[in-house]
């Protein structure tokens, strides 16, 4: 009996994005720490008028695809610009230098 199952090719990774993760999350705010084994992202949403806010999602990297996610993104927000014109920057909001949780190993 024939497998009419399409297999990945040598060096192609098969992935698969299941219907919730595929709705994303909102976030408006990412937090970044490192120790010297780790990037750890924190993303968080944070509403107008609500005096405290949760992280909504935990990314934890090694600093080699931490450095290839800067690239990745840099890379991304060239050819939007490209597309769109510059992303202005409206908002600068001042974060305190001791906000979050600071990297531990």
């Amino acid at each position: 009996m024939a497998d009419n199952k399409e297999k990945p090719k040598q060096g192609q990774i098969n992935i698969e994005l299941d219907e919730k993760i595929a709705e994303g999350t909102y976030s408006n705010l990412a937090i970044i720490n490192h120790s010297v084994s780790e990037f750890v992202l924190d993303f968080v949403s944070i509403m107008p008028g609500t005096p405290k806010s949760k992280v909504k999602s935990r990314i934890i990297l090694t600093p080699q695809h931490a450095k290839r996610l800067v690239k990745a993104l840099g890379d991304n927000v060239q050819r939007f610009e490209a597309a769109h014109g510059e992303i202005k920057d409206y908002e600068k909001t001042p974060m305190p230098l001791n906000f979050g949780p600071t990297g531990q190993a």
